[in-house]
């Protein structure tokens, strides 16, 4: 099923991100890790794509098999194309429609001084409207609500948003946020934009104080006080850390469902027990 038939049918959703373990040893316990993701019933699991040369390219699509074939869920491929040509993408996309792979979140990918950047997709929306162009995927893009760290500013941001819809996104999942002011502002600018699609707003708990910091400055995400009192307070006590970032999330989730956006993307960071304390939390409100 495509995504984007259940973001047309007006529900409210839940969704969860994981990535392919970088060792081969723990990629055969994502077993442990999917069995309990799919047994909260998630609307789709998306799994994110290695960089040009990593070999986790060919352990998404795996996974996503696995993910659609013996859990039947819809699975989500990230595909990025900065480090890849048509040829490479169209090699991606065949395994995909083979194995009734449905859904993309095609992105640029992350620049990287260590890998070649070809020149066929120097954009995200490059890739969206080649795929559009030769394919039947469900395609979304990514979003950022405080700006890539790259954007020149909030107008090219914005702009660059309403290309990629335009070229046949049919959602945006957004980057990680900590203050839920910063995306209703951002998903308000977006209508004014005429960027009409779905927004669905990206959830990550904070479980890693050293994680978290370093999420941060790497996905342009402000740092609201009441959230520094919580790295300041707990840093140092895992236990403590995990709940209290548990509540934090599950405020954020509670407040974005009732001001009417219409899903959560969650980050499990491939840790079923955020994704399930976070699903007991909200069972009666999505």
């Amino acid at each position: 099923m495509k995504v984007s038939e259940i973001y047309k049918s007006g529900k409210k959703t839940l969704s969860f991100e994981i990535f392919p373990p970088k060792k081969d040893e723990a990629l055969k316990n994502i077993d442990a890790t999917l069995e309990v993701l799919t047994e909260l019933k998630p609307d789709f699991i998306s799994v994110t794509f290695g960089a040009g040369g990593s070999s986790n390219r060919n352990k998404t699509i795996d996974i996503a098999k696995k993910i659609k074939h013996e859990y039947h869920v819809e699975p989500v491929v990230h595909l990025t194309g900065l480090q890849y040509d048509k040829n490479e993408i169209d090699e991606f996309a065949r395994v995909m429609k083979d194995e009734g792979i449905e859904n993309v979140l095609a992105l640029r990918g992350d620049r990287n001084p260590q890998l070649v950047e070809k020149d066929d997709f120097k954009h995200a929306s490059d890739v969206i409207k080649y795929l559009k162009e030769k394919y039947d995927f469900c395609l979304l893009g990514a979003c950022y609500p405080e700006c890539h760290p790259e954007s020149e500013s909030r107008v090219s941001e914005l702009k660059n948003l309403k290309k990629k819809a335009d070229s046949g996104a049919s959602a945006l999942l957004s980057q990680l946020f900590f203050d839920n002011d910063k995306f209703f502002n951002f998903y308000d600018e977006c209508r004014i934009a005429d960027i009409n699609i779905p927004i669905i707003p990206g959830v990550m708990p904070v479980i890693n104080a050293a994680q978290i910091k370093r999420m941060i400055t790497m996905c342009n995400a402000s740092f609201p006080e009441r959230f520094q009192k919580i790295i300041n307070r707990y840093e140092d006590n895992k236990e403590a850390l995990f709940d209290a970032g548990m509540s934090y999330a599950l405020s954020q989730i509670i407040d974005l469902l009732v001001s009417d956006i219409q899903g959560i993307h969650l980050y499990t960071m491939n840790n079923p027990l955020v994704a399930r304390r976070i699903c007991e939390g909200i069972k009666n409100i999505v």
